[in-house]
């Protein structure tokens, strides 16, 4: 994984009124903590830091002016409930050569045999893993899946480095009928049709009246 460079602004100011200050002039409030350190509070570029954190567990080389750099990765981003532009980051110091754990996108390609749904009940995979080679994603290929597969999380070959945090026996995805859904649906339509036609027959006596 490629490493984001920030250049970071210390800040003096705290606040609801000075974080506000801080977004109109297209910053991100943010702070940097972990190994032993005091709390760091710093402004970051709105814009190189929207872009550095669409990818997941973005590993972020942040230079503080006036200070040191720093790797850290992101483990909270508060956005804003509708516009959706970040509002706050929380940034863990990390060290090349340092295990973390983290949420890993599980990617499934290839296509389960016809008639069948996939079911997903994972999407993310936790893993220990280098802090500088976290995987973008984890892919399970599920071509040709017949009915009643299940694809466990202890299953699912992880990049090399990488240790399963998730529990191995957690189902991650499952290969249902399909058939057996549609077939459902068109039972309860049909069940809805012969209530609406038995109320229907029921009130004709009362309109006639």
């Amino acid at each position: 994984m490629s490493e984001s460079k920030l250049i970071a602004q210390p800040r003096s100011e705290f606040g609801k009124g000075a974080s506000r200050r801080l977004r109109r002039a297209h910053q991100v409030p943010a702070v940097l903590y972990g190994h032993g350190t005091d709390p760091v509070h710093i402004a970051l570029p709105g814009h190189e830091t929207m872009l550095a954190l669409k990818q997941a567990n973005a590993l972020l080389d942040i230079d503080l002016q006036g200070g040191k750099s720093s790797l850290a990765l992101a483990k909270d981003i508060q956005r804003h409930p509708v516009r959706g532009h970040i509002e706050h980051v929380d940034l863990l110091i990390v060290r090349r050569g340092e295990k973390v754990t983290v949420e890993v996108p599980l990617h499934v390609t290839g296509e389960a045999a016809p008639d069948t749904l996939v079911q997903t009940e994972l999407t993310t995979l936790s893993v220990e893993v280098d802090a500088t080679k976290i995987p973008e994603s984890i892919e399970l290929d599920i071509e040709g899946a017949e009915v009643g597969t299940q694809f466990l999380a202890g299953q699912i070959t992880l990049p090399d480095g990488a240790t399963l945090v998730t529990d191995e026996d957690t189902i991650a995805i499952l290969i249902s009928d399909g058939r057996a859904v549609v077939e459902d649906e068109t039972d309860e339509d049909g069940e809805d049709g012969d209530e609406a036609a038995e109320g229907e027959t029921a009130e004709a006596p009362a309109d006639e009246a």
